[in-house]
């Protein structure tokens, strides 16, 4: 063990979304924090997942809207896309919120420490740096926000050139001429979304009967008929045959069975898309007695593990693996430990986004979710070609659907399928934090013409007083 023990307020592992807004809470709050962190500050959402991917989804948005540029009146013959200067932008957007991040571990005061810890007691780590040093580290208290990995499937070899995971999409130096997606969550529909509109021939498969399982099964199905629309291959309910996969010198190919029936699927790559797992090996959490369930830290309703001083948040505790969580539950976290009240989370308020084209927007319970719960459901939907901004933005596919108490009125869950849905779900957002009923979504007055106009309409359309249908 090499230099002298390091004594800090709190020592957070992992320096991911959660991770470093934990550790900015904790130094607003005057602790002295020590941030460990293996690679790069902002995590995989930073440098592997959220921004990358929403960077190369615009693009491809522009591609595929120049392409259609004389529905407006503008005249732009042969449209082309350099994939080269595509990455080239993304690595400038994630370089200089790189720098932004790291700009604000120095304005804090905040410690950053390379390399991988390790636990030898709950508020004891280890630290293993790059060129293989030690150093121990002591915290009052410890946040663990180690993330996740991608899964793959028994009998998958992911190799990173032909069998990829979305760790590895974006080394790719040109995109995929054909792809075949294993997994039809949000990661693989929006690269499917993506690869489509630069041209290639994408192939989605997804073992459950509908794309996006998690979502309202209308908004699903409305995605599943814009996707093939656009020429895209969806197969659900099937069965991916893994010791069929065979290499070929143009690509792989690979059979499926749906409803009993095979068939083959060639790609130039492919995919694998069907999860995450929390990264849980090698902290040191079984000889602590740190709970696990299905590969995920077993946390309380203030991040604590069980442990005394010992806490987790972010996709390392399961639940929503989404960014935005993952900062809630880090203020939380820190907000606990300085005893400062916070109040539990409730995540049926939490939206969520997919960016695909079109986008969906989502928040509380879905339709089938409600009825299973006993609610008494009641629905209002507006669908996007009855409104006029829409129609102007050439973007009419999808609709707003409202999911209400019928005897209350009150806001049960809110989606939205259709142009800027991850915009437009933050009014139903703060509309059911505030504990706001349908009728009080719908009557508040929104500027003509807008999307937003939309969410009014479905929220009034719950009572059957929508005006435009």
């Amino acid at each position: 063990m090499s230099g002298q023990d390091e004594t800090f307020d709190l020592v957070v592992v992992g320096g991911g979304t959660g991770g470093y807004v934990a550790s900015i809470r904790a130094a607003q709050l005057g602790l002295r924090v020590a941030l460990v962190e293996k690679d790069k500050i902002g995590g995989a959402c930073l440098h592997r997942g959220c921004i990358p991917t929403k960077v190369l989804l615009e693009s491809a948005e522009v591609y595929s809207l120049v392409r259609r540029a004389e529905e407006f009146g503008v005249m732009a013959s042969d449209p082309r896309f350099d994939y080269a200067r595509i990455l080239h932008r993304k690595d400038s957007i994630v370089n200089r919120l790189y720098s932004g991040i790291q700009f604000l571990m120095k304005k804090n005061r905040i410690t950053v420490i390379e390399g991988r810890a390790s636990l030898i007691a709950a508020t004891t780590l280890v630290v293993t740096g790059i060129d293989g040093s030690q150093r121990e580290l002591n915290g009052r208290d410890v946040i663990l926000a180690t993330g996740s990995e991608p899964k793959s499937l028994p009998g998958l070899e992911v190799d990173g050139d032909r069998i990829l995971t979305s760790d590895h999409i974006f080394g790719l130096p040109e995109a995929p001429s054909s792809l075949i997606i294993i997994g039809a969550g949000a990661i693989g529909v929006e690269f499917a979304s993506l690869f489509s509109d630069l041209g290639a021939r994408v192939s989605l498969v997804e073992v459950l009967p509908n794309i996006l399982p998690l979502e309202d099964q209308e908004i699903s199905q409305e995605l599943e008929k814009v996707f093939k629309r656009r020429g895209i291959r969806v197969l659900t309910g099937a069965r991916l045959l893994t010791e069929t996969l065979a290499k070929r010198e143009s690509g792989l190919e690979v059979q499926v069975e749906t409803a009993g029936q095979r068939e083959t699927l060639s790609g130039e790559r492919m995919l694998v898309a069907v999860g995450r797992r929390g990264l849980v090996e090698g902290l040191g959490l079984e000889q602590l007695g740190v709970r696990t369930e299905r590969g995920y830290v077993v946390v309380d309703k203030g991040m604590s593990t069980g442990i005394p001083h010992l806490y987790a948040i972010g996709d390392l505790i399961g639940g929503m693996l989404l960014a935005h969580v993952a900062m809630a539950e880090g203020v939380l976290a820190v907000e606990t430990i300085t005893g400062a009240g916070p109040a539990p989370l409730d995540y049926n308020r939490v939206p969520r986004g997919v960016y695909s084209r079109p986008q969906i927007g989502s928040l509380g319970l879905t339709e089938q979710e409600a009825m299973a719960k006993a609610h008494k459901v009641k629905v209002g939907r507006f669908p996007f070609r009855a409104n006029g901004r829409a129609l102007i933005a050439g973007d009419q596919d999808g609709l707003v659907k409202v999911v209400a108490e019928s005897d209350t009125g009150e806001l049960l869950g809110v989606h939205i399928i259709g142009p800027q849905a991850t915009e437009l779900i933050m009014e139903p957002a703060l509309a059911m934090f505030l504990e706001s009923t349908a009728w009080e979504l719908g009557t508040s007055i929104r500027a003509h013409p807008t999307l937003a106009e939309a969410i009014g309409e479905a929220a009034l359309a719950v009572a059957g007083k929508a005006i435009h249908i």
